[in-house]
């Protein structure tokens, strides 16, 4: 398939830049969609629905888009998953403010709770990207576990990007409404193997 190199009138980025605009668009819209922290688990599985449309089909990404398909799959299951994530958040949270405040063995404690919250991310990325997540976070997650032990590289990659995206976070904090789409986009390249 010829790709296109020139932009069509009224088009706002040329053919080249389509997919980097997107995932940006997304990445903002997942995290204005996440803002409720209840609904984070369902906008970045969205996310990565979106983009995997956006690449393997050529469907265009757009605000109202994104929208639709959140509406669509929003449900009670997708909001006890955010519950679940905001409940493992505040007992990494708690760890992490305990090893600071002077806990016994905290120089061994903290590498082995950023190492923990990493892989955790990890899992709960792959899960998000995971199709079984539009019907069943339990299938989703149990699938994602074990693809994340049975591919390490892949799993490795999607670390990196998470490594990535949070020390573009640290050092220019505005970069953090932006970092779901590219996030969404690793995740969902991993579930289709290095």
């Amino acid at each position: 398939m010829a790709t296109a190199t020139k932009r069509e009138p009224g088009e706002l980025f040329g053919p080249r830049f389509a997919l980097f605009a997107d995932v940006l668009a997304v990445g903002l819209a997942t995290a204005a969609a996440s803002l409720p922290l209840l609904t984070a688990p369902a906008a970045m599985s969205t996310a990565c629905a979106v983009l995997d449309r956006r690449v393997r089909q050529d469907v265009p990404t757009t605000a109202g888009g994104y929208l639709r398909a959140l509406r669509d799959r929003l449900r009670t299951g997708d909001l006890l998953a955010g519950a679940g994530l905001l409940a493992g958040g505040a007992l990494l949270l708690f760890n992490a403010l305990a090893a600071g405040a002077g806990l016994p063995g905290a120089v061994v404690f903290r590498p082995v709770l950023l190492i923990a919250g990493g892989l955790l991310a990890v899992v709960l990325l792959r899960a998000c990207a995971r199709p079984e997540s539009a019907t069943s976070w339990r299938v989703a997650l149990r699938s994602a576990a074990y693809d994340s032990v049975r591919g390490p590289r892949a799993s490795g990659v999607l670390l990196l990007a998470v490594a990535t995206a949070a020390v573009c976070a640290w050092a220019y904090p505005p970069l953090a409404f932006l970092v779901p789409g590219p996030l969404a986009l690793a995740a969902r390249a991993t579930e289709h193997h290095l």
